[in-house]
């Protein structure tokens, strides 16, 4: 049996009572234990969890049944993102999750794993190396070394089915960051003043990559299994866009994933559209649950512009990505390039790909991901625990953080600040919206220093929503 974490049963949970009515009884421990493959013991940690939620109550001696007077839900105001369509063009502020973080603070802001995650020892041999190498002393070309232009392009190659042209090393563009790639990206693809469609919420960098490019942003309401496919084809009609901006998988700051068949279904939208889908699949490499397929991998006709960042995975020292761009798109960004940053340090590259490609890469990533699952289930039992009150939608099966809603009542700077005072750095969620905020949200990130304070830290926000009422 797997006794690992009562985190699956949990999830399987919250979709069981999201269809049940008010009073329905919950299946019987033993049917549990059948049904999940766990222990007794994991069953009730999962049943406590949902009890801390305020989602089920259990009748001694007749059994555990959903709410009829449930916890407040928060509400849930994303259809307007949609039928707003128009923003209030706001910039966020980068420094919320890049401040640095004050002695003996429990760091739940940033978006950087911590250096304990991070394959230290084959980060520093791969310097050294790439150091002794021509790399050192040698201009790179304008699309990057070979070798790391083939790495790319055989990574998205092996999620590639039959049937469907797999990318070649020319495809690809090699990138200082993913965040300089979705500049040249948006410029080259976009123009300024045109539009551009994308999630809402989304990567607050994508936010500032299009005000540098200066396009037009156009949210589409996301959820935690992506955006309705219905949805984002009515914008593309209404806008004329022709480039959507989306993570299928993992995504920034929500977790949520595509699954197989929504990705079919928006890429058949994109592909209707004449449109391009520009994919950016930063947390390839953190998959908890569930492993990264890449929605271009089911592309060969230029509709998906795909970008892979190795900067959070590899060392946030080395900031390498790849972009796969097929037909006058790629020239399009590769001109861009030249023309931006000319080309990216052939030491960086060098190291970069030295790393990915020696046999302990794949060790240090299967390490990772149970370190990753440790951390997620300890944060969010410590919240159910804690802070009931902050609502986890969904699960996230890979990534980095948690996406928690709060009740409306909540004062966001307000609790922001206080628990700050407290000595616990959290992010107010209202910076990855390209227009209002579709609520109170928060971004809690469980990838970086000192996890042995997650069940503090979660004490520190419960104590503050208390204080709020």
């Amino acid at each position: 049996m797997n006794d690992d974490s009562s985190s699956r049963i949990v999830a399987g949970l919250l979709d069981w009572i999201a269809r049940a009515p008010a009073g329905a009884k919950l299946p019987a421990t033993r049917a549990l234990v059948a049904e999940y493959e766990a222990s007794p013991v994991t069953v009730q940690k999962a049943l406590r969890t949902l009890s801390a939620r305020g989602l089920i109550e259990t009748r001694p001696g007749v059994g555990t049944f959903v709410r009829t007077v449930r916890t407040a839900r928060p509400l849930d105001f994303g259809w307007q993102t949609s039928a707003l369509r128009s923003p209030q063009h706001r910039l966020p502020d980068a420094s919320v999750t890049m401040r640095p973080t004050p002695h003996g603070a429990i760091a739940l802001h940033a978006g950087y794993p911590d250096r304990e995650l991070l394959p230290e020892r084959l980060i520093r041999a791969a310097l050294t190396r790439a150091g002794r190498s021509d790399a050192a002393v040698t201009r790179s070309p304008v699309s990057g070394l070979p070798e790391l232009q083939t790495w790319f392009a055989g990574e998205l190659a092996q999620a590639t089915p039959v049937g469907v042209t797999p990318p070649a090393a020319s495809d690809v563009i090699v990138l200082p960051g993913s965040q300089s790639g979705l500049s040249s990206t948006f410029r080259a693809l976009v123009t300024a003043g045109q539009p551009l469609l994308v999630e809402s919420p989304t990567y607050w960098g994508a936010i500032l990559a299009a005000a540098q490019a200066g396009v037009r942003l156009v949210p589409v309401a996301s959820g935690p299994h992506g955006p309705d496919p219905a949805d984002l084809g009515r914008a593309f009609g209404e806008t004329g866009a022709r480039v959507f901006y989306a993570q299928p998988t993992y995504a920034n700051p929500t977790g949520a994933q595509w699954s197989p068949e929504r990705a079919r279904q928006i890429l058949d939208v994109v592909r209707a559209h004449g449109a391009f889908l520009v994919e950016d699949d930063w947390a390839h490499d953190f998959g908890i649950t569930s492993d990264a397929s890449p929605l271009a991998a089911l592309d060969d006709a230029g509709h998906v512009v795909y970008l892979r960042s190795l900067t959070k995975s590899v060392s946030p020292a080395i900031r390498v990505a790849g972009v796969i761009a097929r037909g006058p798109a790629r020239e399009r960004i590769l001109a861009d390039r030249g023309a931006s940053s000319m080309y990216v340090s052939g030491i960086l590259q060098a190291a970069a790909h030295d790393i990915v490609t020696q046999p302990a890469w794949g060790t240090h990533l299967r390490g990772l991901r149970q370190q990753l699952r440790a951390r997620r289930d300890l944060l969010i039992d410590s919240l159910a625990e804690h802070a009931p009150s902050a609502h986890l939608a969904a699960v996230p099966r890979g990534g980095l953080n948690l996406w928690l809603q709060l009740p409306d009542a909540v004062d966001l700077p307000g609790l922001v600040r206080a628990c700050e005072d407290d000595g616990v750095l959290i992010t107010p969620g209202s910076e990855w919206f390209p227009a209002e905020p579709a609520g109170n949200y928060i971004r809690l990130n469980f990838s970086g220093p000192n996890p042995g304070a997650f069940p503090a830290a979660a004490q520190v926000l419960g104590n503050a929503l208390g204080r709020q009422g």
